[in-house]
């Protein structure tokens, strides 16, 4: 089982890159995680915010993996618990499925993205800066995996 993260966003502070970084090398061989950053469109050309959503869309489904679990990220979207998303990876895994969580711009994500997500979920309610989003939800990922494998990491 792999994961990635398909994130519209990239030129990133080191501090992001880092953190990413650290989480990311913690996770098991058999389920590493894999940033994929797209270009966001350009916010001063003038266009609408359809337009601009349009364009990431494309680009965002010329890069997604194939054949994978689509998890869009959404501050409207589910929010699980980490034991709740602990056990929805064992049931992905279970199915031998390859997961890609998608976080959007600035502006969110096109809602043909949201569509074609089988899952929308949200790190919280507040609104939280997209390059943070990354890190945090490799964090997650690797505290969901450590509780799935007994490691001291989460404690409850």
């Amino acid at each position: 089982m792999r994961f990635f993260i398909l994130a519209v966003g990239n030129k990133m502070p080191d501090w992001i890159q880092a953190g990413y970084d650290e989480y990311a090398k913690r996770m098991p061989r058999e389920m590493p995680v894999n940033l994929i950053e797209i270009k966001p469109e350009k916010r001063n050309t003038g266009k609408q915010t359809e337009q601009l959503l349009s364009v990431e869309c494309q680009r965002i489904r010329t890069a997604l993996p194939p054949h994978c679990y689509i998890v869009a990220l959404d501050e409207r979207g589910d929010q699980w618990s980490t034991v709740k998303f602990s056990e929805t990876i064992i049931e992905w895994a279970n199915d031998g499925i390859d997961v890609v969580f998608v976080i959007g711009s600035a502006d969110g994500l096109h809602d043909d993205i949201k569509r074609t997500a089988r899952a929308t979920i949200a790190l919280s309610k507040l609104t939280l800066p997209h390059g943070l989003v990354r890190v945090l939800l490799a964090e997650q990922l690797y505290r969901a995996v450590s509780i799935i494998k007994k490691h001291p990491y989460h404690r409850v």
